[in-house]
């Protein structure tokens, strides 16, 4: 009953934006980080931005300024503003909850920038 669900994935071209969303839902213990990571065709997954349970965000080197992770209802929802979207940012994208007891993953949502 433990579940993470993304959605706002899609297709956009090169300069576009994109926002992503995951709302977590079911019995857990305390939260103490949501984020995103990602992982691209052939390559390994990698963590893209992170947000802290009083509101501290971190973002790797390849989003920082572009991306834009924040939290709302309660901290139980998560998203991620992706503007000047780049062939390279293409990707499935994982929500992700960590709690005092385990990490959750979420299914992915594909994000698609063509060159």
């Amino acid at each position: 009953q433990v579940q993470l669900a993304e959605s706002g994935g899609g297709l956009v071209q090169p300069g576009g934006s994109l926002r992503l969303s995951c709302a977590a839902s079911g019995s857990f213990s305390r939260i103490t980080v949501m984020g995103w990571y990602r992982q691209a065709s052939g390559k390994d997954r990698e963590l893209v931005a992170t947000i802290t349970s009083d509101g501290s965000t971190n973002y790797a080197d390849s989003v920082k300024g572009r991306f834009t992770i924040s939290s709302g209802n309660a901290k139980r929802t998560v998203y991620l503003q992706m503007n000047r979207l780049k062939p390279e940012d293409t990707a499935v994208y994982y929500c992700n909850t960590r709690t005092v007891i385990r990490t959750y993953w979420g299914q992915g949502t594909q994000v698609t920038v063509p060159s």
